[in-house]
C-alpha cells in the first residue's frame, strides 16, 4: 500500500528535527544520538541499506537512489537512468557494489532494478506485468536468495521470488498463503514489511483491516501462518509497519496510525516464539513508528524511528524511551554497529555514541 509522503509529516517536526542531533557524541544520560549527514536532496528516503559504518544507500522518491563510502561525508547519486517518476521504497545492499532496489505502484509501475558496480548501472530484472499486484518491500536471506512482496491478489499476498541475487524472479504458487482479510495491505512505509533471519525464516506485516496481523514462513515463502498482532488496525491507515528479529525466535513489531495528529496507542509488540505469538510492550513507542533495528550483537536494545522521533529499548522492547526528536521513515544496522535512519526532506543520519 503506497503512503502519500505528506500526510506521515507531522506538523512542526521538521523544523524542530533540525536542531536535533547533528554532530553531537551522545544525548544526556548517554543515550546514542543520530548525526546528519547531509545528501544534498530534498528526496524522501523510505529504503535503507546499512552495509557498514562508512558504507550505505538510501532509496526513495523522484527515483532516487544514494551511496556513500566515506560515512555519510559525500554522497554520490548513483539513480537509474530514467527513473525520475518512479517511487522507490526499499534497497538491500550486499556491499558497496551489490544493490537491488525497489521501485512500488500499481501494475507496472513495481520494478526492481539490480546493479553490481556501485550504482555507475543498472539492470532492470523485474517489471510487474499485473495490473493487480501492487508490490512494497522486499528481503533477502543471503547474496543469492531474496523475496518480494505484493499486496493481495484474488485474496491472498503474492510473493516473488530470486535465486540469483535479484537477476531473475518468479511469482511463487499461493496454495500455502492463508487468505487475506477484507481491505488488508503491507504498507510501503520502510522497507520492513517483509524481512528474514537465518537462511529461511521470513515474516511480513500487514494492516488496513479488522486486524493488524504478523505473516510468518520457514521455508522461503511457500507456507505460511498468520497470527493477530497486538497492534491495533481496523483503519486503512493503521496496523503493523516494521518488523526486525534478530534470530528466528525473538522479534520486534511497530506500528499505529500514519496520519498526523492521530493517537497510535500499543503501538508496540514483540515475540519470543518466531512469531507464533505477540505481546503488547508494556510501555509502548509514544506515537506512530515505521522503522524498527536490532542493535548488533545485542540481546536487548533496538531502536524506532518515526515522523515525530527516535526510541529506544534496553530491555528487548518491552519498554521504549525516546531519545531524538528527528523525523526518520527507516532505519537499519550493520554488523560493525554502523546504525543509520533516513527519512524526509533527504534526511539521512548515522547513529553516534
Amino acid at each position: 500500500m503506497a503512503l502519500a509522503a505528506a500526510s506521515l509529516v507531522a506538523p512542526g517536526a521538521a523544523g524542530a528535527a533540525e536542531g536535533a542531533a547533528t554532530g553531537a557524541a551522545a544525548h544526556p544520560g548517554g543515550s546514542p544520538a543520530w548525526a546528519l549527514k547531509p545528501t544534498g536532496t530534498e528526496a524522501r528516503f523510505r529504503g535503507l541499506a546499512a552495509v557498514s559504518r562508512s558504507t550505505a544507500w538510501a532509496a526513495g522518491s523522484r527515483g532516487t537512489v544514494l551511496r556513500t563510502a566515506d560515512g555519510g561525508a559525500h554522497w554520490r547519486d548513483v539513480s537509474p537512468p530514467g527513473a525520475a517518476g518512479q517511487e522507490f521504497r526499499d534497497v538491500e545492499a550486499f556491499d558497496g557494489r551489490r544493490a537491488v532496489v525497489l521501485a512500488i505502484g500499481e501494475g507496472e509501475a513495481s520494478r526492481l532494478y539490480r546493479t553490481t558496480d556501485g550504482g555507475k548501472t543498472w539492470t532492470e530484472s523485474f517489471r510487474n506485468p499485473d495490473p493487480r499486484a501492487f508490490y512494497d518491500c522486499m528481503t533477502f536471506f543471503d547474496r543469492r536468495h531474496g523475496l518480494a512482496l505484493s499486496d493481495p491478489v484474488d485474496g491472498k499476498y503474492r510473493i516473488l521470488s530470486t535465486a540469483d541475487g535479484g537477476r531473475s524472479w518468479k511469482v511463487l504458487p499461493d496454495e500455502g498463503m492463508p487468505a487475506a482479510q477484507t481491505g488488508e495491505s503491507a504498507f510501503a512505509a520502510s522497507g520492513q514489511c517483509l524481512v528474514s533471519a537465518g537462511p529461511r525464516d521470513v515474516w511480513l506485516a500487514t494492516g488496513g483491516a479488522a486486524r493488524g496481523r504478523v505473516l510468518h514462513s520457514a521455508d522461503r515463502g511457500l507456507t505460511w501462518t498468520a497470527t493477530d498482532a497486538p497492534i491495533p488496525a481496523g483503519d486503512p491507515a493503521r496496523g503493523v509497519f516494521g518488523l526486525a528479529f534478530r534470530d528466528r525466535t525473538h522479534g520486534l513489531a511497530v506500528g499505529g496510525d500514519y496520519r498526523a495528529g492521530e493517537p497510535s496507542p500499543r503501538a508496540a509488540a514483540v515475540t519470543r516464539d518466531g512469531g507464533r505469538t505477540w505481546r503488547p510492550s508494556a510501555r509502548p513507542v509514544p506515537a506512530y513508528r515505521s522503522g524498527v533495528a536490532w542493535l548488533p550483537y545485542s540481546r536487548t536494545t533496538a531502536l524506532a524511528v518515526g515522523p515525530t522521533g527516535t526510541d529506544l529499548t534496553t530491555d528487548a522492547g518491552r519498554s521504549w524511551r525516546t531519545v531524538d526528536g528527528g523525523s526518520y521513515d527507516t532505519v537499519d544496522c550493520a554488523p560493525d554497529l554502523g546504525c543509520w535512519a533516513a527519512g524526509e526532506k533527504g534526511r539521512v543520519a548515522r547513529l553516534e555514541r
